[in-house]
């Protein structure tokens, strides 16, 4: 785990690859000790293509973000406004790196080893994560569960998560939090949008 977010005393040594999508051109700057430097990876890409961007605005949360990818593209063609927030502290670097070379403006950056700078008052209407299988399943878990604590009332949370990595498991240990369905599989790959379930009798919500 301090392995993957303790990066500072690796060699810097930025590279930049270029990716499309829906059309439009992006351009990112990556480096030594963060996740994917060499491409945008095959599970956040196909999380980006599984999101309602047609329908979504509002607050939205890019939890681990890394060096922009998914806050970014979401950027160009939804009305919304973003935080990024990572505890990696040279992702977040690259980042505002990426944001200027991109041109996007709507989007706050932030460190936050999961929610812990998350304002406690702040509810989003999308938590988007490619959580860092690495860091381990208690960072992970942290991560999903306590989006409960984040999300509006009718708030989705999306994530993606590989079947041999346990997203099957996962699934069946955050359902007594949410209402969850795979909506996409490829390459086992699984994108899974959860919601909050209702305690309809009592009106209120289970948290």
């Amino acid at each position: 785990m301090a392995q993957y977010f303790d990066n500072v005393n690796l060699p810097s040594e930025i590279t930049e690859f270029n990716t499309f999508f829906l059309g439009t051109e992006f351009k990112f700057k990556t480096d030594n000790g963060v996740f994917s430097k060499e491409k945008l990876d095959f599970g956040t890409r196909l999380l980006l293509e599984n999101l309602p961007i047609k329908e979504m605005s509002g607050d939205i949360l890019d939890l681990g973000c890394g060096y922009g990818v998914v806050s970014i593209i979401l950027s160009k063609f939804i009305n919304a406004s973003f935080d990024a927030v990572d505890v990696n502290k040279r992702a977040l670097h690259l980042m505002e790196m990426n944001v200027k070379d991109n041109d996007v403006n709507n989007i706050n950056i932030f460190e936050s080893d999961c929610y812990s700078n998350i304002d406690k008052n702040k509810k989003y209407d999308y938590i988007i994560t490619n959580p860092p299988i690495r860091a381990g399943k208690v960072v992970v878990y942290k991560m999903l569960k306590d989006a409960r604590h984040y999300l509006k009332s009718n708030g989705y949370l999306y994530f993606v998560m590989r079947k041999d990595h346990g997203a099957k498991t996962a699934i069946k240990d955050v359902e007594d939090i949410y209402n969850c369905e795979i909506i996409e599989k490829e390459k086992g790959f699984f994108i899974i949008r959860c919601f909050l379930r209702w305690q309809v009798e009592k009106n209120m919500l289970i948290i």
